[in-house]
């Protein structure tokens, strides 16, 4: 197992990555002061882990309030809320109970939410079962739920205990929701690490095989990558935005489709291809360092092309994007692989370019 820390001074926590952890129940023990722990979980990845989950809290004292929601990302809107609060009062769950989230960044975001505002707040650990949640969502502290007109417009910073990646779990995940969450781990490495998008472009057909070294390097680094701008930047004021790169377009493509449609982490695929085409035309990346990083997501087996949306609704839906300061959308663009900044300003007939130029 290899561990560190999320720099956030009292609010700090630990990760743990590692192949087999989810069931070690000494992880979870500082955390259950008050003795009760609610797993949240879905259909689909209760059934493999719930017991192994509880029997390890169980094992270290604990009383357990199993709660097991719909899956999918149709589970993150106010009717599934109100029965996690449901189950929870049920439960004789108070304010020193912990949330335990059993599941990918659905589930994660989901639990989350309901840890941060549930008796005006407890507290909730990170169990990841998916590759894009042990990457991204589980760490950081975003937890929402979404709204019909924009993903996860209703939410909370709320910062989990720990978090705990198995990456044992990815065994029993569908090899398309494996792919997605490569998405993710393409996008620290664009944004943020050239040498790990390097890595990474080297390394594919070990991740997609699923060779348990490589992917806990990349968990890792991924982690730490994104910890060290949670850090910066615990409420998303300056960089923590640049974690964003190739979210504006994605979300726009999970709210056109429908949530659930496409796979975030397919969103966000395509959603790089087309800021990265965008950077290009702005001038800022170079045109074969474009085509490389859209040749890379294409070698992972995400979609490179969006779907046909309309200009007008694409630009209904990147007007609702959470960058958007004084009725302008700011991207997340690239100067350089690696480096990503956050641009104002940019010409809308450069974005309808882009996005014509990634349509199927």
């Amino acid at each position: 197992m290899e561990s560190f820390s999320v720099a956030l001074g009292q609010r700090s926590y630990p990760i743990h990555i590692g192949a087999g952890i989810l069931g070690e129940g000494a992880l979870y023990a500082p955390h259950l002061k008050g003795g009760v722990a609610a797993i949240v979980s879905n259909t689909v990845v209760a059934p493999l882990y719930m017991g192994r989950l509880r029997a390890a809290l169980e094992g270290v004292g604990a009383r357990v309030v199993p709660i097991v929601v719909e899956e999918g990302e149709q589970a993150k809107r106010w009717q599934v809320l109100e029965q996690v609060f449901d189950q929870l009062l049920s439960g004789r769950c108070g304010r020193d109970a912990v949330i335990v989230a059993l599941g990918g960044g659905v589930v994660g975001d989901l639990a989350g939410f309901a840890a941060a505002v549930y008796q005006r707040g407890i507290d909730f650990i990170q169990v990841p079962t998916t590759l894009l949640a042990q990457v991204d969502s589980s760490v950081g502290g975003k937890t929402a739920i979404n709204h019909a007109r924009g993903k996860n417009m209703i939410g909370a910073f709320h910062q989990p205990r720990a978090v705990i990646a198995d990456v044992a779990a990815l065994d029993t995940l569908p090899d398309r929701e494996l792919r997605a969450g490569l998405a993710e781990v393409i996008k620290h490495g664009a944004a943020l690490d050239a040498a790990f998008l390097e890595w990474l472009e080297a390394n594919l057909a070990r991740l997609l095989a699923r060779d348990r070294a490589a992917l806990v390097h990349a968990v890792r680094r991924s982690c730490e990558l994104k910890a060290a701008i949670v850090a910066e930047d615990e409420r998303e004021a300056g960089a923590r935005a640049l974690l964003n790169f190739g979210h504006t377009f994605g979300h726009a493509i999970e709210a056109a489709t429908g949530y659930g449609s496409w796979l975030h982490g397919e969103a966000v695929a395509a959603g790089m291809v087309i800021a990265a085409g965008l950077s290009a035309r702005c001038g800022l990346l170079p045109a074969p360092d474009a085509a490389r990083l859209r040749a890379i997501v294409g070698h992972a087996g995400l979609p490179v092309a969006a779907p046909k949306i309309g200009d007008e609704r694409w630009q209904e839906l990147m007007a609702l994007d959470k960058k958007t300061a004084r009725g302008a959308v700011r991207f997340v663009l690239l100067e350089g692989l690696g480096r990503a900044v956050l641009k104002s300003g940019v010409d809308p007939a450069l974005v309808r370019e882009s996005i014509a130029a990634a349509t199927q």
